[in-house]
């Protein structure tokens, strides 16, 4: 468990359901995440118990949690295969309130003791607010990439981010060479994007 000054992080619980369903079927939380919303609290009951409560990986997955409370209002993980991936999602009523800044930067000074090496992160470059926060938390842009994602069946423009704890300027190339890719000139912090491919 994570304590901050207005959040808890912790893993998720069975009592969790409810909770999980409120995020995962939102159409605005889920539209940028590569899944459809969930229809039902069964199909979330099912997700709970097979990504989270039987999870035995290396990586860390976190419900993200008022203290007022202690229910989940959002999550946050990073992954155990090579890319790290580091992601999150929160309820769109507790948007631009700082939430997610405060439980990444929290939960990155905890991966840092672990043996984790570096978190690397995507974004859609339609979702530009998620950039924001891989940068307010100090990760750095790297390059950008075209997936076809599925299964929602399209092209997709991604923002790699990356974050090293060993202080080293190693950089992620899977999908740098897994897809067509370039460098773009984000210095000017306008996040003008060239849409979603056709």
């Amino acid at each position: 468990m994570i304590e901050t000054k207005r959040l808890i992080l912790r893993p998720f619980h069975e009592q969790d359901t409810e909770a999980l369903f409120e995020i995962m079927k939102d159409k605005e939380v889920n539209t940028f995440l590569p899944w459809f919303p969930f229809k039902s609290f069964e199909e979330t009951k099912k997700y709970l118990k097979s990504f989270y409560l039987d999870y035995q990986g290396e990586g860390f997955r976190y419900a993200i949690c008022l203290k007022d409370d202690n229910k989940p209002i959002g999550y946050i993980h990073v992954g155990d295969g090579d890319s790290f991936d580091f992601g999150y999602a929160l309820r769109k009523e507790f948007w631009r309130q700082g939430i997610v800044s405060e439980a990444a930067n929290a939960f990155i000074e905890m991966l840092k003791t672990t043996n984790i090496p570096y978190i690397t992160a995507t974004h859609d470059v339609l979702n530009p607010r998620s950039g924001h926060v891989m940068k307010a938390i100090g990760m750095k842009y790297c390059y950008t990439y075209t997936e076809h994602w599925m299964p929602k069946d399209i092209d997709v423009n991604f923002r790699m981010y990356q974050m090293n704890f060993d202080g080293s300027d190693f950089v992620y190339q899977k999908y740098w060479n897994m897809y067509p890719h370039r460098i773009e000139n984000l210095e000017d912090d306008s996040d003008s994007t060239t849409g979603r491919v056709q």
